[in-house]
């Protein structure tokens, strides 16, 4: 018994228009960047040299991650070499100052993870947030991702926080600005803008958006997203919006709050719950 089959569509004519667009857009406007995947494959590798806890490696030598890292940099800076018309100063320089950034960067990263630590009763030990969290895997690209933004560096700082996004599910513009101490909880679905301001020691939760009250383009050069000033809490699902929205320090903003308009320092924040309860 035979089965019929169709002929095969002919789709020579559309595929042959779609590539020459390809090739027309390409000449006129080539891709910057090398693209996700390396951007991806960066951000693991030197993450895995500075904490092997991320690593399938394992510990190693001083003299073996200094060599390790060399040659990341050394990769980092034939990436932007492509980028010369858009950068600054050569891309030498700018690798050189983002290596000197990377020790304060490290020592950042385990006050983040104590924080984590600290805030988080289910938390065995600040190896185990290394290891295993998402908030402080966020937090660790960020701050990678914010110092090549601080130098100038278009596109890849993006690429970096969207590999967080990606696997995190915490979206962290890099050109926010956040203090020391910060702990992210659970974090699925945190979103902070590009010109957030975040204090030291602030906590924030799973759902939390810190984001603008208009997203007009022309207004891209503005502040536009809140300052959240020190040892501020944030619970679930609360909704910081506008750039001059302050919240004051040693503040408490409840699960669930829509904030727009500023509030003072020692401030408890909380929405009123329409749930009522009936017992039998």
């Amino acid at each position: 018994m035979h089965t019929r089959r169709d002929a095969p569509p002919d789709t020579g004519a559309a595929l042959r228009t779609l590539a020459g667009r390809v090739a027309e857009r390409l000449a006129s406007s080539p891709p910057l960047f090398r693209g996700k995947a390396w951007a991806a494959r960066f951000a693991d590798t030197l993450l895995g040299l500075m904490f092997p806890h991320l690593s399938d490696e394992g510990p190693r030598a001083a003299d073996s991650i200094e060599r390790e890292l060399q040659f990341v940099l050394a990769d980092l800076s034939g990436a932007l070499t492509p980028l010369a018309q858009r950068l600054a100063r050569p891309a030498g320089a700018i690798v050189q100052d983002f290596a000197d950034t990377l020790p304060r960067t490290y020592d950042d990263l385990w006050l983040d993870a104590a924080a984590i630590y600290n805030g988080d009763p289910a938390a065995a030990s600040v190896e185990e947030v290394i290891s295993a969290y998402p908030g402080f895997h966020a937090i660790a690209i960020y701050r990678l991702a914010h110092q090549l933004s601080r130098l100038g560096v278009p596109i890849l700082p993006r690429l970096l926080t969207e590999h967080a996004h990606r696997h995190t599910g915490v979206d962290i513009h890099p050109g926010a600005t956040i203090g020391g101490s910060f702990c992210i909880d659970h974090g699925t679905g945190i979103v902070i803008g590009e010109t957030t301001v975040i204090g030291s020691h602030v906590k924030i939760y799973q759902g939390v958006t810190l984001g603008a009250l208009s997203v007009d383009k022309s207004l891209s050069a503005t502040k536009r997203h809140p300052t959240i000033e020190d040892r501020v809490v944030v619970y679930a699902n609360a909704t910081i919006l506008g750039g001059g929205t302050v919240v004051g320090h040693d503040s408490v903003i409840g699960g669930n709050v829509w904030l727009t308009a500023s509030v003072p320092p020692h401030s408890t924040v909380s929405q009123t719950s329409g749930a009522r309860i009936r017992t039998a």
